[in-house]
């Protein structure tokens, strides 16, 4: 019987080495080949195994901050322009609306013709704009004034909200760029709203930098125009355009004056510089939009029809914004639209026909830029501008000094771990260094199957496991010693050493496994790095130190059918 449970032990342990060791060495995603198990293919392959960190490959690190006020700011401004139209809609007079943000508060503040419905126009606006209390927007009426406070609390849900949606929409255009494990968590306080960004291989991040700053609000909407055929109007300034509104010299609040360049015109004035337009136009365009950024299904960056080295975006519509589109579109023939992108008109199209579910950005786009547009369409826009507080490049030659400072304390640590057990408990010393050794093995295989990256604090965290697995060995070969010296036979011995010492061992690795878990969940980047490798080393440790070093004791006492009189530790 003991032989038959040595066998299955054996074959156990063979087969889980076999398989440590091919995840960390072999090929991955293709069939191995004879030149990947030379020096040169290892190294090779532990490299595209093992994913290094920023602080081992060299990269970029990039704290930045998402301005929420301005996010609160916009909501109450949209807000303003919803709650008068909604106001007109029921057909009560409006003086103005505008949103007021001084003293760190969000209101919007409506003035109206006749104070003696307040109520009335309180319930036909928040009818059909989220405003009122349920979602968190306190009202007060005073003569003709009605005034819809943000409330602190509601504040500060919604700015955590954009930056929650910040972080999604950053870790979306990063993931479609191929950075190589990307670091992306909060940093700083609570409240602080700054995002941390590290990613590995990069050292030059002014292009990413870019775009993840960039902007993408997509919107589709109405041109004031003169009547078909004519040319939609623009005018040379924005005064002689507001002019042209007949509404005393103010913006009213269901339009909107925005600067028009047509891109098909730009290059041929300036050569050095092909994207800047040659002058300036403006428009007047309706407002709301007639559909929204958030209404995008897809964009995609292709090849200009008129060939070329130009490039358009072609974009298409979720089934919401293609029926309020086809919709508009059949409603309006023969007036114009306008493609707007970040409070600017791209272009101005005639509508001959009704339109469903896509259209075009064109113009003398280059690739890399309609790629770029066509990512920050697709991934959404930010629900707040971002600014950088702080902007760290590592080199990949410090990268490269601090591997080779790890591995260098790695193994100046494990030759001295393995000196002292050969000395110290002599014969049983050989058992403690092979359960060790793959103790490590495991260990590496295990992040590399679960695609963790390898930072410098992980490789502390390695080196701790090295004093963790030692340690196991040593309460069961000082356990095992004292039952020898009270009399014991070996085989009793042995069987009592290990006994009584796993309790032992499952106590302190359980309590340092919980530690590193809540490391892991309030830790960021480096500290979670150090939490993963001592969870993966602490758990591989229970395998290697109790279960493989049993094995080998085992075979000790069982080899050629003998009795052991004596044990070297």
């Amino acid at each position: 019987m003991k032989k038959r449970n040595l066998l299955q032990r054996t074959i156990l342990i063979l087969a889980v080495t076999l398989v440590g060791l091919y995840i960390v060495v072999g090929p991955h995603g293709r069939r191995p080949h004879l030149s990947d198990f030379k020096w040169s293919g290892l190294k090779a392959t532990l490299a595209d195994n093992i994913h290094l960190g920023l602080d081992l490959k060299g990269g970029s690190h990039l704290v930045m901050r998402v301005k929420t006020e301005e996010y609160l700011k916009r909501l109450c401004e949209d807000n303003a322009t919803a709650a008068q139209n909604a106001a007109k809609d029921a057909n009560f007079e409006v003086k103005e609306a505008h949103a007021d943000t001084s003293g760190g508060d969000y209101r919007v503040v409506m003035q109206v013709g006749d104070p003696s419905k307040l109520s009335e126009i309180r319930d036909a606006v928040e009818k059909k704009v989220d405003l009122g209390d349920r979602v968190g927007w306190s009202f007060s009426g005073s003569g003709n004034t009605m005034t819809w406070a943000l409330s602190q609390a509601t504040q500060r849900a919604l700015a955590q909200q954009a930056t929650d949606q910040a972080m999604k929409i950053i870790d979306s255009r990063i993931n479609t760029l191929g950075v190589t494990e990307p670091e992306l968590g909060t940093h700083g306080a609570q409240g602080s709203h700054e995002i941390l960004l590290q990613m590995p291989g990069i050292t030059d991040p002014e292009h990413v930098k870019q775009l993840l700053k960039a902007q993408s609000h997509l919107e589709l909407v109405h041109v004031v125009s003169s009547p078909a055929p004519a040319p939609a109007q623009t005018y040379s300034t924005k005064e002689e355009t507001i002019a042209s509104l007949n509404s005393g010299g103010n913006i009213p609040a269901n339009k909107r004056v925005l600067p028009y360049s047509e891109r098909a015109e730009l290059a041929e004035t300036n050569p050095n510089t092909p994207n800047a337009p040659k002058a300036t136009k403006w428009v007047a365009v309706e407002s709301p939009a007639i559909i929204d950024g958030i209404e995008l299904r897809n964009a995609s960056a292709v090849q200009a029809r008129a060939g070329g080295d130009d490039y358009e975006i072609q974009f298409s519509l979720k089934k919401s914004g293609a029926d309020k589109f086809g919709d508009w579109t059949g409603k309006n023939i023969n007036e114009y639209m306008g493609v707007v992108l970040n409070d600017e008109v791209k272009s101005i199209a005639f509508i001959k026909s009704q339109i469903f579910d896509t259209g075009e950005i064109t113009g003398k786009f280059s690739k890399q830029s309609a790629d770029d547009l066509a990512l920050t369409l697709r991934s959404g826009a930010l629900p707040a501008p971002i600014e950088y507080q702080e902007e760290r490049t590592v080199g990949p030659s410090l990268g490269a000094d601090s591997i080779r400072s790890g591995v260098r304390a790695s193994l100046l640590g494990l030759g001295l771990v393995v000196f002292f057990m050969l000395v110290y408990y002599r014969g049983s010393g050989i058992n403690a260094v092979v359960a060790l050794l793959l103790n490590m093995v495991l260990m590496m295989a295990g992040l590399i199957l679960f695609n963790a990256t390898l930072t410098l604090p992980g490789i502390a965290g390695m080196i701790l496991t090295i004093g963790m697995a030692v340690d196991s060995n040593v309460l069961i070969f000082e356990r095992i010693r004292e039952e020898l010296r009270s009399g014991k036979t070996v085989p009793s011995a042995v069987e009592q050493g290990f006994g009584h010492a796993f309790i032992t061992i499952i106590d302190t690795h359980v309590t340092t496994i919980i530690s590193s878990l809540f490391l892991y969940v309030f830790g960021v980047g480096p500290i979670r790095g150090f939490a993963v490798t001592l969870v993966l080393g602490l758990l591989v440790n229970l395998f290697s130190a109790v279960y493989v070093s049993r094995t080998i004791f085992i075979w000790l006492l069982t080899r050629k059918g003998r009795k052991v009189e004596s044990l070297s530790i």
